[in-house]
């Protein structure tokens, strides 16, 4: 079980100052918590400025063939925005971000845990639901869960050929996270300097 809440607003309004959004609401966890009520203001906030070119709301964006299929049919209005602000768990970011590979795609939201049932996900992508997400910092690949040692201020050195030092089946996931902000015309964000993440408690987030 999971709590998803809004990041903060300044956050969010840095995300898409100046810019255009397509927004993704993935409600697939809202009978734990989804701040529905929240995402209906942004998006009705950002509608009102012309920011906002299209919104999905579906279940379970993690299911990737009932993401792709819904994603095909508004790909006009996704090519429109200059980013996809997607309100989901970190494991809904990571496979939009996969599949709009040449999209600047943003997570929202923030997740924390609940003890329970964690639910089911055919994908590799994990969210390890650790409070502030850094998914915008590093294109959309977690460096948490990407990277065996879950480092967050960039590679260890220890990779060869790609591989993680740890695991040699494993792709580093810095260097992934560096193909991918190459790719995106991003490499700049690795020159911000690494932040600390806000370990808000249960007891803080249902305040």
């Amino acid at each position: 079980m999971l709590i998803t809440q809004l990041k903060a607003k300044e956050t969010i309004v840095s995300l898409v100052d100046g810019k255009k959004a397509f927004i993704i609401n993935c409600q697939g966890c809202k009978e734990v918590h989804f701040p529905e009520k929240e995402a209906a203001e942004l998006e009705k906030e950002l509608a009102a400025n012309g920011q906002v070119t299209g919104v999905i709301t579906t279940d379970y964006i993690c299911n990737p063939d009932n993401m792709k299929l819904r994603l095909q049919k508004h790909m006009d209005e996704i090519e429109a925005a200059d980013v996809v602000l997607v309100l989901s768990c970190g494991i809904g970011v990571q496979t939009v971000a996969e599949y709009l590979e040449e999209k600047k795609v943003c997570a929202a939201c923030d997740t924390f845990p609940l003890p329970g049932f964690q639910g089911v996900t055919p994908l590799e992508y994990k969210c390890d639901q650790c409070g502030e997400c850094y998914l915008n910092l590093t294109g959309g690949i977690c460096p948490i869960t990407a990277c065996s040692k879950s480092l967050v201020n960039g590679q260890c050195g220890g990779s060869k050929n790609g591989k993680c030092e740890v695991d040699g089946e494993m792709e580093c996931g810095w260097e992934r996270i560096y193909r991918r902000l190459a790719q995106l015309g991003r490499l700049d964000a690795l020159k911000c300097p690494t932040q600390i993440r806000n370990f808000a408690t249960d007891e803080e987030v249902s305040k």
